[in-house]
């Protein structure tokens, strides 16, 4: 799978580009239209806190990754916990990146 990539991808947004930390962010940016791209943890607890997001995203057609860690989810945003979903608004220098790894889908 591609979860480095995408973390990488997501440290390279929050630097140079623009991301969304949390569900309420994520779910919000997917409506409005701005996402690129989400990614959510599969260890969120309770489940059902991320479950509408797969289901949004297909209708908005933005694509999605599942990565493994809340934890290195959060790491990857430039918070010190884990974070449940992130949404990439703007690339930054990560585009290209990006754009390999929803090639690769």
């Amino acid at each position: 799978m591609k979860e480095k990539e995408i973390l990488e991808v997501i440290e390279a947004a929050r630097e140079t580009g623009k991301i969304r930390r949390g569900v309420n962010e994520v779910t919000k940016s997917v409506e409005r239209g701005e996402a690129k791209v989400v990614v959510f943890a599969e260890d969120v607890d309770p489940p059902e806190i991320v479950m509408h997001l797969p289901a949004l995203c297909d209708e908005k057609k933005i694509p999605y990754v599942k990565v493994p860690s809340k934890v290195e989810l959060g790491r990857a945003a430039g918070i010190d916990v884990g974070t449940t979903a992130v949404a990439v608004a703007d690339a930054g220098e990560a585009k290209k990146t990006l754009a390999d790894v929803l090639g690769k889908k």
